[in-house]
């Protein structure tokens, strides 16, 4: 399969022809991106590891719900996320009712479950109004930003990549995100 194909351009052709190869070309592209999320949001190998495999599965499990309403990459760090965000609120739930014998966990379910769909659609809203206006910055602008918060890296691995310093780093991300916000709170991409 070639990998010059985007990755809507490998879903369409080859999802349903050829599904394994399909399935390969996304974990390849984007497995270690995930295990980076995972592993900010949990501190955690061994569950940054179980987390990329699951959300890799589920992914491809509800791959023919992708509407290409935004990129594949901005759906699937979706999905990173939220899965992640519930799985850690599910582990804190059963530490706290382990604690606490006397708790209706059924009723904290459902009213979790409930936040959950909200806080995804509002989450998923968000990452299409950011998707947008990251398409209007500089390339150089949103490298910096995908470096820090998509690839994980800290300021000093950024500097090392880019060749700066430190301190340009950081002028350089405050820069970005500050036209980011004031971008964002433009009535053009505000909802």
């Amino acid at each position: 399969m070639k990998l010059t194909l985007n990755d809507e351009e490998v879903i369409r052709q080859f999802y349903t022809t050829r599904p394994n190869d399909c399935f390969e070309t996304l974990y390849t592209r984007y497995v270690s991106k995930v295990y980076n999320r995972c592993l900010s949001l949990t501190k955690d190998s061994d569950k940054a590891q179980d987390f990329t495999h699951d959300i890799f599965l589920k992914m491809f499990a509800h791959l023919d719900r992708f509407e290409q309403r935004s990129s594949f990459s901005t759906w699937l760090y979706s999905i990173s996320y939220n899965y992640c965000m519930d799985q850690l609120r599910i582990d804190s739930r059963m530490a706290v009712s382990t604690i606490d014998e006397n708790r209706d966990d059924d009723s904290d379910a459902v009213d979790n479950q409930f936040v959950s769909v909200n806080d995804s659609e509002e989450l998923e809203e968000s990452l299409l109004q950011l998707s947008r206006v990251m398409n209007k910055i500089t390339p150089e602008e949103s490298m910096i930003l995908r470096l820090k918060y998509q690839e994980g890296l800290d300021i000093r691995q950024i500097a090392s990549r880019l060749q700066l310093n430190d301190s340009a780093v950081k002028m350089r991300l405050k820069r970005s995100r500050d036209k980011v916000r004031h971008l964002c709170a433009m009535p053009a991409f505000a909802r």
